[in-house]
């Protein structure tokens, strides 16, 4: 696996990181956890060295799930985690909204540690910008988590450019992560041009569309009651025949090279930009060697500009988060 540096950060990891969300949240119903503690180590043995997880997923039992299955290589990996939800510590209750003051980060990253098995957190992330508390105190209060040693770098998650900017100003930003793919290109306006401007990387986050640019859905496709997507526009019946025809040109281009439509939109994200690991997730290993397929495969110059040209002229129907969820991302 080739690896990646995220921004000026001197923070190496692979080139595809292993988003570990749909493992116990979200997606349906917890995977198996044997099974999910196997496939992590079989990332990591396939070079993958980014593994990206968060308190609330679950609450909690991602993180748990994670701590165990990387304990044995600890020191050779990069473990990703995030605050920023108003949770009950002992718990594990969501008392709804964000909660980012110094008090509960600090607690919220003691906590991470126990649950992670580990003595340091190597990228801690606001999950959400919390609009009552100043980004500059959160910023100061990972800053001095990092000189204390439990946190080795800081990032923001959905956060916009003035945040990005006033947070950088107080304590370097590692890595930015927000929701990017050929599904949605919000972050290109005005995101990457400051994220390369400050020399922040970007994890890109539901890199395949939340599942749609894999081709395996249409709008037949019944997803279970406790999957995130039924209550997302963009996953409407409706908004799924449209969308279609997005996915009809990335299965072109894969034919053609005889590969899947998952490695031509990981592959399309990876030549967008040299700082950019995009963290697909998924809990079966076939889909996880497919995934891990598009470091490999490179897009032509012609081709980056076939698919640009061509997505430029689709309208993609449906907002990519329900409007709760949207009024608490910064994009």
């Amino acid at each position: 696996m080739q690896t990646r540096t995220l921004g000026r950060s001197g923070l190496e990891v692979s080139a595809l990181g292993l988003g570990c969300m749909s493992m116990s949240a979200l997606y349906g119903p917890p995977a198996d956890r044997r099974e999910m503690i196997a496939l992590i180590r079989t990332a990591h043995d396939r070079g993958v060295t980014l593994f990206d997880t968060a308190e609330s997923y679950g609450p909690f039992a991602n993180e748990e799930l994670v701590g165990e299955a990387l304990q044995p290589v600890r020191d050779r990996v990069v473990i990703a985690t995030k605050f920023g939800f108003d949770i009950d510590l002992a718990t594990g209750e969501r008392r709804g909204g964000t909660n980012s003051r110094p008090a509960h980060i600090r607690a919220v990253a003691d906590a991470s540690l126990k649950r992670l098995r580990t003595d340091r957190i190597d990228l801690l992330y606001q999950h959400r910008v919390d609009p009552v508390v100043p980004i500059e105190e959160v910023a100061g209060a990972v800053r001095d988590l990092i000189t204390a040693g439990k946190v080795r770098h800081f990032g923001l998650s959905e956060a916009g450019v003035s945040t990005t900017r006033r947070a950088h100003a107080v304590q370097p930003v590692t890595a930015v992560q927000s929701e990017y793919s050929l599904f949605w290109r919000g972050p290109e306006a005005e995101l990457l041009p400051v994220l390369e401007e400050l020399g922040i990387g970007f994890v890109p986050f539901s890199p395949l569309g939340a599942g749609f640019l894999t081709g395996r859905i249409d709008e037949t496709t019944v997803f279970d009651p406790t999957d995130f997507r039924n209550s997302v526009p963009r996953f409407s019946p409706e908004a799924r025949r449209a969308n279609r025809v997005l996915v009809d040109l990335v299965q072109a281009v894969a034919a053609r090279k005889g590969v899947t439509p998952a490695q031509v939109a990981l592959a399309w994200l990876l030549a967008q930009k040299p700082w950019i690991v995009p963290i697909p997730g998924t809990t079966k290993p076939q889909r996880l060697e497919e995934n891990l397929g598009a470091a490999d495969l490179g897009l032509s110059a012609y081709e980056l500009g076939e698919i640009g040209s061509a997505v430029s002229r689709i309208e993609v129907r449906g907002e990519r988060l329900p409007e709760a969820a949207l009024k608490m991302t910064g994009l």
